[in-house]
């Protein structure tokens, strides 16, 4: 095995978009750094299960649907 292929694993502090904080091991940043999230998974709706919507841009949606209206989907 090589020696010193391994990142540095430092600590540092996580702040989340409701401003709950916590430290963890990280290979990010420097030791003592903050990092900021702008997505989490307390609030992001692809880890809640909140309300999704499809929005149609171009008629993409509107040329499938009657491409495979036939079909059953």
């Amino acid at each position: 095995m090589k020696a010193d292929i391994h990142p540095d694993y430092h600590m540092i502090k996580v702040v989340m978009t409701d401003g709950t904080e916590y430290e963890t091991r990280s290979t990010w940043g420097s030791e003592g750094d903050t990092m900021t999230l702008e997505i989490d998974p307390k609030a992001h709706p692809a880890w809640t299960g909140g309300h999704q919507h499809l929005v149609d841009r171009g008629g993409r949606v509107s040329k499938f649907k009657k491409r495979f209206e036939g079909l059953g989907l």
